[in-house]
């Protein structure tokens, strides 16, 4: 680590792992949170995380079930399971920087909306961008955003969690960041059901790009900037999971269009794939902004099982006429 600071990562699945490893990668004490003592102490004692196949933990980095005590906290929880998570940390927990993904299905709150609704006034950043946890863990080169609103704080984070495979940039804006990583993950199911239903290349690109435009609304409406979307924490994820066969969210979309069904996809996983429970809260939260957002409409039917794929195309297809 570039600063002295002390790291610690809440979360042992792959992002969180490969997080804890790249911080602990030159000789730093990293501090590893499983919430399963028995995963964790399976972890620890053979120095890989089953998540994270072929990667060995660095010998800085030591995995355990307590919270650990830290300057910067790294979540890397379930979006799902963020506020049980933010209730149940210790008075001392440092600076927390977000690195989950989603919107909450029962508040439609993103991260940083829903850190803020638990722990107000709390020292927050947000760090997103096109990143698959086994290249960041491999050292591959890498870039991500790390969004603060407090300009020290943004610079004391980056500078504490830079690294030679993994380049920062910073933002102020954190609607805007937290909205690109969430919304992404909606969009990439619709972009695997367009290849795995044989539409063609051509109608995933128009679909990305019109995927853009919609975040991009979004953002404005809850008070981001529309250029965040067009940088690392909106286009850049986007194009990643939209095309990389790495991502969760474009395979079950894959699958699904294919012709497999939801439930038999969920199944057959054990990690989480957020695109599931974001699609209707981020449908409910555009509603709720009168912002039109039609990919994640439909999307959001598909998987309520409301209409089918070529269904879905002929709706994207068939909406009115406007200029771009």
């Amino acid at each position: 680590m570039v600063s002295e600071l002390k790291v610690g990562v809440l979360g042992a699945g792959a992002w969180g792992t490969a997080l804890a490893v790249l911080a602990a990668r030159q000789g730093a004490p990293v501090a590893l949170c499983a919430r399963d003592a028995q995963r964790a102490a399976m972890i620890e004692t053979t120095r890989e995380n089953p998540r994270l196949p072929g990667v060995v933990l660095p010998p800085s980095l030591r995995v355990s079930s307590a919270y650990p005590q830290v300057d910067i906290l790294l979540l890397c929880v379930p979006m799902q399971h963020l506020r049980a998570s933010l209730v149940n940390l210790p008075p001392q927990r440092g600076a927390l920087v977000l690195c989950c993904k989603g919107l909450e299905l029962a508040s439609g709150r993103l991260p940083p909306e829903v850190l803020q609704s638990v722990l107000p006034g709390q020292k927050m950043a947000v760090l997103t961008g096109p990143n698959f946890a086994h290249e960041v863990a491999a050292g591959l080169p890498a870039a991500s955003v790390l969004a603060a609103t407090d300009t020290n704080l943004r610079a004391a984070l980056m500078n504490a969690l830079r690294r030679d495979s993994l380049r920062l940039y910073g933002s102020a804006d954190v609607m805007g960041a937290a909205l690109g990583g969430a919304a992404k993950n909606v969009i990439a199911i619709a972009s695997g059901v367009v290849m795995g239903a044989g539409f063609g290349e051509n109608a995933r690109a128009a679909l990305i790009t019109r995927g853009i435009a919609e975040i991009a609304r979004l953002a404005v409406a809850l008070g981001g900037k529309a250029e965040t979307i067009s940088g690392l924490s909106g286009l850049g994820d986007l194009l990643l999971t939209c095309t990389g066969m790495s991502s969760r969210n474009y395979s079950l979309g894959l699958a699904l269009g294919k012709g497999d069904t939801l439930a038999a996809v969920l199944q057959s996983r054990t990690s989480v794939t957020e695109g599931v429970a974001t699609a209707p809260a981020l449908l409910a939260r555009a509603q709720q902004a009168d912002v039109e957002m039609p990919i994640t409409a439909a999307v959001t039917a598909l998987l309520a099982g409301e209409s089918g794929v070529r269904e879905t195309m002929r709706t994207l297809m068939g909406r009115a006429l406007k200029d771009e």
